[in-house]
């Protein structure tokens, strides 16, 4: 680890930014040039005295899960967020692994599509990385572990995470997710990590067995979803998706279908998230994004 060279960096990266590249206001008394500390602890989800410690060089050695998050606080490039997790002395992830972060170039799209919801998720349905308008609007998927990181994986083990999705639409939502794990599965033939998911998918759920058992195989890349949402109600939303070359990330932008999603979106915006349950429960009931 690279104290000193890993402090400069994070201190330089930070007073690079402005706030609004990353959503945030920029008061006309503003006295810093770039981001605050505080800022970037809340961006980052870690306290504001290990921030301090890190460009200080005082800090314990950051794990990989605190420097991605770093790297998506500051929105740096993907040679950069490859360059921190060198000075902080781990290797950075590898290219033709599963991606646990989400590429830099989606990380700014998120930014720049503001109160539009947006998310990057992997093609085995692991929400990456998520605008303030998506957490609004369906709650914040980055903070789960293990198998119940992928959505796919929820749906069919945890009831929870159908609460908001009408009746009428499960059983289509769960083929739709079986089939695109499936398309996965076919572009990654002989991945350990694709074939472990679903080999644990089929023992814990015989819905997704049997869904499985019939091979069927569609790459979303529209739909149309509704919501139901504890604070607004009712919201379609249309979603469309963007796919990186290499097809293990996608983009997904979600719209308001008609008129009152719009006004239902807009009611959201106001309303903020301070009053939005919390807790494993609510981020799984407001159930996977429209793909």
């Amino acid at each position: 680890m690279q104290r000193e060279q890993l402090a400069d960096f994070l201190r330089r990266r930070r007073e690079a930014i402005r706030p609004a590249e990353v959503g945030l206001t920029d008061a006309p008394r503003r006295r810093t040039s770039g981001l605050r500390r505080e800022e970037v602890a809340m961006l980052a989800g870690m306290s504001v005295d290990y921030v301090v410690r890190l460009e200080q060089g005082r800090s314990s050695q950051p794990s990989p899960q605190l420097l991605g998050a770093l790297a998506r606080a500051l929105r740096l490039s993907d040679d950069e967020r490859a360059h921190l997790f060198h000075l902080a002395g781990h290797r950075p992830p590898p290219a033709d692994g599963v991606a646990r972060l989400a590429r830099a170039g989606l990380i700014r799209m998120l930014d720049l599509l503001g109160d539009t919801p947006a998310l990057v998720m992997s093609d085995l349905s692991e929400v990456l990385a998520q605008n303030r308008a998506s957490v609004l609007l369906s709650g914040d998927h980055t903070g789960y572990s293990g198998d119940r990181r992928y959505i796919a994986y929820r749906w069919f083990t945890d009831p929870a995470a159908r609460a908001v999705s009408p009746p009428e639409e499960r059983a289509r939502q769960s083929r739709q997710l079986v089939a695109d794990l499936r398309a996965a599965t076919g572009r990654r033939s002989g991945d350990p990590t694709v074939a472990g998911l679903v080999e644990r998918l089929r023992a814990a759920s015989a819905e997704f067995d049997r869904l499985w058992a019939g091979h069927e195989v569609a790459v979303r890349r529209a739909d149309r979803k509704t919501m139901l949402h504890p604070r607004v109600g009712r919201l379609t939303m249309d979603c469309e998706t963007l796919v990186t070359p290499d097809q293990r990330q996608q983009l997904l932008v979600l719209t308001p279908a008609d008129a009152e999603a719009r006004e239902r979106l807009e009611l959201l915006r106001v309303l903020g998230v301070e009053e939005f349950p919390t807790g494993a429960g609510t981020t799984g009931a407001m159930g996977p994004p429209a793909r």
